[in-house]
């Protein structure tokens, strides 16, 4: 079944809460965003590949006062696939608290699960140098 432009506006809107419920270190809402065994791969960040909603939490927990003060998401592009599910590409840069910035690109898979749309898989690629690729 093909995606509805209510479904894109759903998928988008679940990409751009990650932010918000991450800044303010609301980990237990993101269950409204991540299925329960999502792959969450940072490892371009240093912290591995995290298996599971509990596994994100506790990175994000762990990491403290090192985590951004802000996450901001842009430039999001969703491209449906033959199985259903979506791939979403976007960009996203992080504010430290000393002002420093960093940039990644995000690629998730999102797919429609009982609870609604959900991203099963989602791979951060840090953004370090111009002009390369992913």
């Amino acid at each position: 079944m093909p995606i509805t432009m209510d479904d894109r506006i759903t998928i988008t809107d679940l990409i751009n809460s990650h932010g918000h419920l991450t800044d303010r270190g609301d980990f237990d809402g993101l269950a409204a965003l991540f299925t329960d065994d999502v792959v969450y791969d940072v490892s371009a960040l240093g912290g591995g590949t995290l298996i599971g909603l509990a596994a994100a939490r506790e990175a994000g927990l762990a990491l403290g006062d090192a985590n951004p003060v802000a996450h901001h998401v842009t430039n999001i592009v969703l491209r449906e696939t033959a199985d259903g599910t979506v791939n979403a590409l976007s960009k996203g840069f992080g504010v430290m608290a000393d002002g420093s910035t960093g940039s990644v690109t995000y690629e998730d898979t999102v797919e429609r699960t009982a609870a609604g749309w959900r991203i099963t898989h989602r791979i951060v690629r840090a953004r370090r140098r111009p002009l390369q690729q992913d």
